[in-house]
């Protein structure tokens, strides 16, 4: 499955989520951000199940994080689901905003020079997994990708 992010954000941070979009895809990679998605007037579980079912056709998902997401019921369900399915997590930490020790495990990102990093590291553990699946590993591919693409990214930021 080719590279597709899902751009997890609170509506507040639509603009600075627009700008993460435009820069991975004039990389390369596939996104899917809700707000050039028409089908988002559903509401209570049918908005859930179609969330989760767009989240089921991504790779990964990049979180926006920002002053206005600590009010967010949106966003950390978004990273839960994401957990559970196993895809590529980080975050775009935006402003003065502070990592959220949850989400710290992860790697974060901050500026423009640290989403091409994700860019490449992204095409890298996604080539990995393409690799894994290809001798035979289908059901281990994506757990050993997505702990390669976590290491690599965190150790290429300087994160502990």
């Amino acid at each position: 499955m080719p590279v597709k992010v899902f751009i997890s954000h609170k509506k507040e941070d639509a603009e600075q989520a627009k700008l993460i979009s435009a820069h991975l895809v004039a990389n390369g990679l596939t996104v899917y951000l809700d707000v050039i998605d028409a089908q988002l007037g559903k509401s209570g579980p049918d908005l859930a199940d179609y969330i989760r079912g767009q989240m089921e056709k991504c790779t990964q998902l990049l979180a926006v994080i920002s002053a206005q997401t600590q009010a967010s019921w949106w966003v950390p369900w978004e990273i839960g689901v994401a957990t559970e399915k196993e895809r590529f997590l980080a975050s775009f930490v935006s402003g003065n905003a502070t990592v959220p020790d949850y989400l710290a495990k992860w790697p974060y990102l901050r500026t423009k020079a640290d989403l091409d990093i994700y860019v490449r590291e992204s095409k890298r553990a996604e080539l990995l997994v393409e690799d894994r699946v290809q001798k035979g590993y289908r059901t281990t591919a994506r757990g050993q990708g997505f702990r390669s693409f976590h290491t690599s990214m965190k150790a290429s930021l300087g994160q502990p």
